[in-house]
């Protein structure tokens, strides 16, 4: 089992910046994605930006440029910068992780953390 802590989310006015960590504990070995995802109210939960192990990254077309996703292996967290921040930011942040043992997928999430940026 893995368990997923996220941290950094506040209030922030537009054109401002943060970042949010999301820490790994228990078993961790294995983990190959981690990835951001983001609801907004009344919205699906979407993709925001995802990290290999190897340190490949993909972001959605609408954070492309402002937010970077990193991982630290030895800390077993990751984190998501976000700079130029948007009023349509606004949503809670999850942290997801993918990991795989022994062929088989297991998916974990926090609890997720509030980012709201004001205009």
């Amino acid at each position: 089992q893995v368990h997923l802590v996220e941290s950094g989310g506040g209030l922030v006015q537009a054109g401002g910046s943060l970042r949010l960590s999301c820490a790994a504990s228990g078993s961790t070995s294995g983990i190959t994605y981690s990835s951001w995802y983001r609801q907004a109210p009344g919205r699906g939960r979407e993709l925001v930006a995802t990290i290999t192990a190897s340190g490949h990254t993909n972001y959605a077309d609408s954070v492309k440029g402002r937010f970077t996703i990193s991982r630290d292996n030895a800390k077993n967290t990751a984190y998501l910068q976000m700079n130029s921040l948007k009023p349509q930011d606004t949503a809670v942040y999850y942290c997801n992780a993918i990991q795989f043992v022994q062929l088989a997928e297991r998916q974990y999430w926090g609890q997720g953390t509030q980012v709201t940026v004001s205009s």
